[in-house]
């Protein structure tokens, strides 16, 4: 690809399924032409029903497509071409029906027929009814659709249109967003011409290791605990200590694990991210608020401690501002240790059965992280490297190290980093 191609604006195509949740699908539009993408509107039948093409058109600015049979359409464009083009295919809402006929490779409109036809990935934001997203027959659907190299988010759980409670709501459009960002920030958005050429027990889709057909949900029943981000410890009402994470591969990594079947409980410090798809989130401000969070979110079958907790906070919170002294030095600040978070988990007697630390090392990585695994008494130290731009970037290179050994990962997108992390923990729980 070149650099010319690497600067255009990503293209999405955009498939509005019909059920009530396609309301939303307007104000995905306005966040995806925010983040400087460029957006183009296929219309179901049954989609029309619920919004209109006149207001998917204002808001992408693109003409709107609803029929396989528009002769200008074919003229101008042709059908496969439409989807062929696109950088991304997002399916939202992906009805019952809509994902039936993707996994039957049925192609009877427009819609389907794309998604039959194109070489290009596919996000889908599945929104049903409880019952209809329970139902065994959808359950087979989103397996076989995921082994098929689709991407299948989790849907929100709560109330719904129909007055039943449960999951199946779409994911609220900020969390769709995300999500199209991490499949953009990968490395190949194009499917392989053929499935079958993967390497056994790999990803149809990226080739990296997957989970085997009958193992979608290898960890349903197990309850992994994450944390994330930095803390912020107050100074006084307008200062505090902090560092630069940005919460982001803690984050892919609780998405990863809850699309694995685990119990997420998300541990996160004060960032700006959308909670992943099925991840319960508490929220703290504090390295003391965030060790009383996780030991209240005990037991845990394995613990993932990715957050940069503070080392140091204020000996004490001025409750104003402080000011220069009248020669002009800054006021002495004093500083008190914060507790050990991982140390004090090590040693829990609800110590979780995996228990995984990271280290963010500028230097003798290896060597910093081997000396933290044995000081800390965890069972994994997970270092990366952030001499460079891993704090706060989208990519990250680790280093696993552990009693047997170190095992070293190239540099990759931090979804696909979660992703690798999970699957191996999945072989150790």
């Amino acid at each position: 690809m070149s650099p010319a191609d690497k600067n255009k604006p990503k293209h999405i195509l955009l498939i509005i399924g019909g059920g009530i949740a396609a309301y939303k699908a307007s104000e995905l539009i306005r966040l995806i032409k925010k983040a400087g993408m460029t957006v183009r509107c296929v219309l179901t039948e049954s989609g029309a029903q619920f919004v209109t093409p006149m207001t998917l058109a204002a808001l992408s600015e693109n003409e709107v497509h609803t029929t396989l049979w528009s002769l200008k359409d074919e003229t101008e464009m042709g059908h496969i071409q439409l989807s062929r083009e696109a950088d991304l295919v997002v399916v939202c809402p992906a009805t019952a029906n809509l994902l039936a006929k993707m996994v039957a490779g049925i192609a009877d409109d427009l819609a389907t027929t794309l998604l039959l036809a194109t070489d290009t990935q596919v996000l889908a934001a599945p929104a049903m009814n409880v019952r209809m997203w329970d139902h065994p027959a959808t359950r087979r659907n989103i397996d076989q659709l995921r082994r098929d190299g689709v991407s299948v988010m989790s849907p929100d759980q709560g109330d719904m249109a129909c007055g039943e409670y449960g999951p199946g709501r779409l994911p609220e459009p900020p969390e769709i967003l995300e999500e199209i960002r991490n499949h953009l920030d990968g490395a190949n958005t194009k499917k392989p011409i053929s499935a079958s050429m993967s390497k056994p027990g790999t990803s149809p889709l990226d080739g990296q290791p997957a989970f085997a057909p009958d193992q979608h949900r290898p960890l349903h029943g197990k309850h992994i605990l994450v944390t994330a981000g930095p803390t912020h410890e107050p100074i006084d009402p307008v200062r505090y200590i902090a560092n630069r994470s940005s919460g982001r591969q803690g984050f892919a990594i609780a998405g990863a694990a809850a699309e694995a079947g685990a119990k997420v409980t998300l541990v996160a410090g004060p960032v700006s991210l959308p909670t992943p798809a099925g991840v319960m989130r508490i929220d703290v401000e504090t390295a003391l608020e965030m060790g009383t969070a996780v030991h209240d979110a005990l037991p845990a079958d394995a613990a993932i401690m990715v957050a940069a907790v503070a080392d140091w906070r204020a000996d004490t919170r001025a409750d104003q501002k402080i000011k220069k002294q009248d020669d002009g030095v800054p006021a002495p600040l004093n500083l008190t240790e914060n507790p050990d978070i991982l140390a004090g988990l090590a040693s829990h007697e609800q110590r979780p059965g995996l228990l995984i630390g990271f280290a963010a090392e500028t230097q003798k990585i290896e060597e910093h992280a081997r000396a933290k695994l044995a000081k800390k008494g965890c069972d994994w130290i997970i270092a990366n490297d952030v001499s460079g731009d891993v704090m706060g970037g989208t990519e990250n290179t680790v280093h696993i190290v552990t009693t047997d050994g170190t095992e070293i990962w190239e540099r990759l997108p931090k979804p696909e980093v979660a992703r690798r992390l999970v699957a191996k923990i999945i072989e150790e729980i």
